[in-house]
């Protein structure tokens, strides 16, 4: 990898994806390139307990990428995943993305942003006015019901916390360290807890159209959700932590 500090990372956890790998990696490099010939970026592979290929060709692309970099995390930990990449990533605006996504029209509306200084946080919603969510059913309902939650029970103001999201890093590196659940609810305890510290972010539409079916089946993380939720609600509004 180049030793020079990028200007971006791009961190992305990764589980079971060895078929769409190296076309998305290949795909972001490029769109991140037509954002700005001379933009300076890195993309990091969090891998979580894969089953099959995708240690393997996580570390090929990492050999043939100088940009790309990886790590395996050796357990099916999303969050776990996700929070370890934020806290390795190098750049001083982060993004995180989904390997079905990869969207670099995001990226560039973020970049903008932050760039402009009157924002820390940008997160990409799939549920606010202006939003194209082209997922099956399913999973648009389970987004509305999980935000639903987190309105009713931690206050949360907005319309969506899992996903893409960009900041600056030093805004907000500790709240990262902060966060106590991982798994899935990681990425909405980031959100919430950014909220609470009044950290300044915005909200942004994006359109989402996913390019495979999700690598973990939704009926099998509602137990774990709810369970990680419970958890979050006492450690937010009863210990106040």
């Amino acid at each position: 990898m180049n030793q020079q500090r990028p200007e971006i990372t791009v961190v992305i956890p990764i589980y079971n994806e060895a078929r769409i790998l190296a076309g998305a990696v290949a795909e972001l490099r490029a769109g991140l390139r037509a954002i700005e010939p001379a933009v300076s970026f890195e993309i990091l592979l969090a891998e979580n307990g894969s089953s099959d290929a995708t240690v393997e060709v996580a570390e090929s692309l990492a050999e043939q990428y100088p940009e790309v970099s990886a790590f395996s995390l050796g357990e099916p930990n999303y969050g776990a995943a996700l929070r370890r990449g934020i806290l390795e990533a190098r750049g001083r605006f982060v993004m995180c993305d989904e390997i079905d996504l990869c969207d670099t029209d995001f990226h560039a509306r973020a970049l903008a942003l932050l760039r402009g200084g009157e924002v820390d946080l940008v997160v990409g919603s799939k549920a606010m006015s202006g939003a194209a969510d082209q997922r099956p059913f399913a999973r648009r309902l389970a987004t509305r019901t999980i935000n639903g939650l987190l309105q009713l029970l931690l206050g949360f103001q907005g319309t969506d916390t899992h996903g893409l999201k960009a900041f600056r890093r030093d805004a907000l590196e500790g709240t990262a360290r902060r966060c106590v659940v991982d798994k899935d609810l990681f990425a909405s305890e980031f959100v919430i807890r950014a909220q609470r510290e009044s950290i300044r972010g915005v909200e942004i539409p994006i359109q989402i159209e996913e390019k495979r079916a999700p690598s973990i089946h939704l009926a099998s993380r509602v137990p774990r959700v709810l369970r990680d939720l419970a958890w979050l609600f006492y450690v937010i509004r009863v210990r106040r932590s």
